[in-house]
């Protein structure tokens, strides 16, 4: 049961979470992706406010071990109520 990918598993792979700046968005951000990812670092999460400070946006790079972890990951984040945009 092979899934078609040009990704090589394990790698290291970058997930951009965007949503509105407010309290406790980057604990629950990282509460999901260690939940997909155990091994996630969450001291390597790159924060970039917008121009006008409204949204916040976490570069999250994880090691990725196989396409439906990262299916998984990208449904449980968009599926949050916090979150705005995943890429």
């Amino acid at each position: 049961m092979s899934e078609e990918t040009l990704l090589e598993f394990p790698c290291e792979f970058p997930i951009k979470v965007m949503g509105e700046t407010r309290e406790g968005f980057a604990d629950a951000i990282v509460e999901v992706v260690r939940m997909h990812a155990p091994g996630f670092d969450a001291t390597r999460v790159e924060m970039r406010p917008s121009s006008t400070g409204k949204y916040l946006s976490l570069t999250c790079t994880i090691t990725a071990t196989s396409k439906p972890q990262l299916d998984d990951l990208y449904r449980a984040l968009t599926a949050h109520p916090m979150v705005k945009v995943v890429l």
